[in-house]
């Protein structure tokens, strides 16, 4: 995979794979909440126009799977972008990986526009939206069903255990608990969280 793309100010490239580990004044914080808007509104037109039958309910689902981190960290690690970061755990790198990816598309909107931004989405989004033409479950909606079959209407339990990391740029842990199981899960808001203990738990009943 490759990112089609060819910067005028390479200065914004530089900064968008500088975490603020690695430099707490200049680093990618700000491209990152800039590269955020950028890939949810590229990726909800690339759906609206890929997808005409599909109702806003089913949009969102596809839409909450392309842009969560899992995807963003895969697409990171496709185009082999290289981060700058002070020490990192492996379960954290997911996070500065994606944080990254999401950095490098403030970065394309700033140096060349919506337009650029949105094509270089488009043509690395469209092949991940088309790999699943059925709607995908959130994993906690798939939890909940599972567990709602085998354990006469039971529900799993979420358990906040508590945040790590800086205050600025904070990692929420999660428990979830359901039939004798357990997992936990971690992410930049207590929602992403919750979805991948969600997530981990779905694969240990599996």
């Amino acid at each position: 995979m490759k990112l089609n793309y060819k910067f005028k100010d390479k200065k914004l490239l530089d900064l968008a794979l500088t975490q603020s580990g690695a430099n707490a004044d200049n680093n990618n914080e700000r491209l990152e909440f800039l590269g955020d808007r950028v890939l949810g509104l590229s990726v909800a037109v690339l759906l609206y126009n890929m997808f005409p039958s599909e109702t806003e309910g089913a949009l969102a689902q596809r839409h909450a799977a392309l842009v969560s981190s899992d995807t963003l960290a895969t697409v990171a690690g496709a185009l082999e972008l290289k981060v700058r970061h002070g020490h990192m755990t492996a379960g954290r790198m997911k996070h500065v990986m994606a944080d990254a990816m999401e950095s490098v598309l403030g970065a394309i909107y700033l140096d060349g526009g919506f337009d650029a931004a949105a094509k270089v989405i488009a043509d690395i989004w469209t092949p991940l939206a088309r790999q699943n033409l059925t709607p995908p479950k959130d994993a906690k909606t798939s939890l909940q069903e599972i567990v709602q079959q085998a354990d006469s209407g039971a529900l799993p339990e979420y358990e906040f255990l508590e945040s790590t990391g800086p205050s600025h740029s904070p990692i929420f842990n999660v428990r979830v608990s359901a039939m004798g199981h357990s997992a936990t899960g971690a992410g930049a808001s207590k929602k992403s969280a919750t979805a991948d203990a969600a997530t981990k738990l779905l694969e240990e009943l599996k």
